[in-house]
């Protein structure tokens, strides 16, 4: 039986040529999606066996999508894709439940060997990627070079990426259904615990660690 494989990217292009390669090679794509909320609620509905996870999109990033198929649909593996090189990302990505992690500027070879481990259980880091993390590190277990977004709540993560995305505590509020009273007490609870104490301080940092796709991929 083909693997099942979803794709989740909220560029088309990237979309198309992703399902292109792996059609070519024999794997069954059986959906897409282009935000991260839709790729746990894919994940938990479709269970596919892989899915194959863009780090920066809109509403909900990668990193934290990644964290919710683990604990929602634990039974997925996923395999992160992304132009984003920094140690610190590529740990949270690990720490988040990923198997892998591959850059996009790669071939398709790369990808498909990239699916192969993961699949046989291994933990798959590509080229250039390897050498910036630790083996602790690919275990879960390593304090250097801690992400300092695993210091937020999963709701303050999930603001964060809103804060950067440049929507207003009522617009939050409005999405998350939550008051605006309780949008602001996770906004500050987020700048003490990283001691930005502005939006724009706060936009620069969710840009920099892949968690906005407002900045450049």
């Amino acid at each position: 039986m083909a693997l099942r494989i979803a794709l989740a990217d909220d560029h088309g292009i990237v979309l198309g040529g992703i399902r292109s390669a792996l059609e070519q090679a024999g794997f069954r794509v059986i959906g897409e999606v282009r935000d991260g909320r839709d790729a746990v609620k894919l994940a938990r509905e479709q269970s596919p066996d892989l899915v194959l996870m863009d780090i920066s999109m809109p509403g909900m990033n990668g990193i934290e999508a990644t964290r919710r198929i683990a604990a929602e649909a634990p039974r997925v593996k996923v395999l992160c894709l992304s132009m984003h090189a920094e140690r610190q990302l590529v740990t949270a990505a690990l720490e988040a439940g990923a198997s892998g992690y591959l850059l996009k500027e790669l071939p398709v070879v790369e990808l498909l060997e990239a699916i192969r481990k993961v699949m046989s259980g291994q933990i798959y880091l590509c080229p250039g990627i390897g050498d910036k993390v630790a083996p602790a590190d690919t275990a879960g277990t390593s304090e250097a070079g801690a992400w300092k977004c695993s210091t937020l709540t999963t709701r303050e993560r999930e603001i964060l990426q809103l804060i950067a995305e440049g929507q207003s505590n009522v617009e939050i509020a409005a999405r998350l259904h939550v008051s605006p009273k309780t949008v602001s007490t996770h906004r500050q609870s987020i700048m003490d615990k990283l001691n930005i104490h502005n939006a724009v301080g706060l936009t620069r940092y969710a840009i920099r660690h892949g968690l906005t796709s407002t900045g450049s991929r």
